[in-house]
């Protein structure tokens, strides 16, 4: 098994070290570990090695699911892996709706075969005859992340209805990895409600603002979910203990962490904003934490952009190409607003020298 290298991780790996302001993280600032309790006691595995059954029971629950339909894992990477290495095989086929994150497809091309249907700029629409076009009789599983990252596009409840029905009529799954569903002020159903052909990957490391936990969990229907379980024996073998530890603290805080950081995420997306028309540049309307941005003029690609940024500013963002779209950039406006208000006052410099 052949895999590409991941761009956006090595681009971070060449520049976040050095640099003073990181305005290309894509979570929500993350939270003290004071305002939780750190001590899960024994530091053992945790038994079952697929997460303590109350806490998947509860959160099997926002699913209309039972316990067993739910499988903790080390984020939403793991939980995508598995569900990966568990709906695909040599010789199968994959649907993916791009741009995404890089894993989401670079994972399944590398366990068996993709298609790739772009969503469609300014407005990031979804060409859904396009998608039922790209599907092909072996086929077992459509991709999607919803919001997306990189650009902050939230497809309808109607939209994503019809990938599933789509996706069922073809007996394929509907994967989607939904780590941004909670930042949205009304956050649509989760696909592992849809049916028995719906699969949901989430964790604790963006709308909870818990990167560190490395927590999350897979949701879908019993068969996937035990097949993914089988291959974690193989990867993590359990969750981690403090992170399952304090991500059910998280979990039972829930309507009140998730409305501290979707009013943080409102603020700072209208910084943002502001910015973005400062400049006369253009994006669309975000759900979640990124801008995915068009490059100034002046400048040949997101690329090129980026690394005069972060040479002159010391302020790192996302290009393009990381996502297969070289004209544009991804700021991340999730983090500490006095971090945030520096980052963008340093764009604001460099703007200003190169108009």
């Amino acid at each position: 098994m052949d895999i590409e290298p991941f761009a956006l991780e090595r681009w971070f790996a060449r520049v976040e070290h050095e640099a003073d302001v990181m305005l290309a993280e894509s979570g929500v600032r993350s939270l003290p570990a004071s305002r939780f309790d750190t001590d899960p006691g024994e530091l053992g595995y945790v038994i079952p090695t697929n997460g303590e059954p109350a806490f998947r029971a509860d959160v099997a629950a926002e699913y209309g699911r039972e316990a067993d339909d739910v499988l903790f894992t080390c984020g939403a990477q793991e939980a995508n892996l598995l569900a990966f290495l568990s709906l695909l095989n040599e010789g199968e086929h994959a649907v993916v709706v791009t741009p995404t994150y890089q894993s989401l497809r670079s994972l399944p091309d590398a366990v068996g075969e993709t298609t790739t249907v772009d969503l469609e700029p300014p407005a990031w629409d979804l060409d859904l005859d396009a998608v039922a076009d790209a599907i092909r009789p072996e086929t077992t599983l459509l991709v999607l992340n919803n919001p997306n990252n990189p650009t902050g596009r939230y497809l309808s409840a109607e939209t994503v209805r019809a990938l599933y029905d789509l996706a069922a009529d073809a007996s394929a799954y509907l994967l989607c990895d939904e780590v941004y569903r909670l930042l949205a002020d009304d956050p649509l159903p989760p696909v592992a409600s849809m049916g028995e052909r719906g699969v949901s990957t989430t964790s604790v490391t963006k709308a909870y603002g818990l990167a560190g936990l490395r927590f999350g969990w897979l949701c879908g229907p019993p068969e996937v979910v035990g097949a993914a379980w089988n291959w974690k024996d193989y990867t993590t073998i359990s969750p981690s203990a403090v992170g399952q530890h304090v991500a059910r603290q998280a979990f039972d805080a829930r309507d009140s962490i998730l409305a501290e950081n979707r009013a943080l995420a409102r603020e700072h997306r209208e910084l943002t904003r502001a910015f973005v028309e400062r400049h006369g540049l253009d994006w669309y309307d975000p759900v979640g934490v990124n801008g995915f941005i068009t490059v100034p003029d002046g400048f040949a690609a997101g690329r090129s952009f980026c690394e005069r940024v972060v040479r002159e500013e010391s302020v790192v963002l996302a290009p393009g190409d990381a996502f297969g779209q070289p004209d544009y950039f991804r700021l991340g406006f999730g983090l500490p607003t006095d971090e945030l208000e520096e980052g963008l006052a340093r764009l604001d410099d460099f703007m200003q020298r190169h108009a």
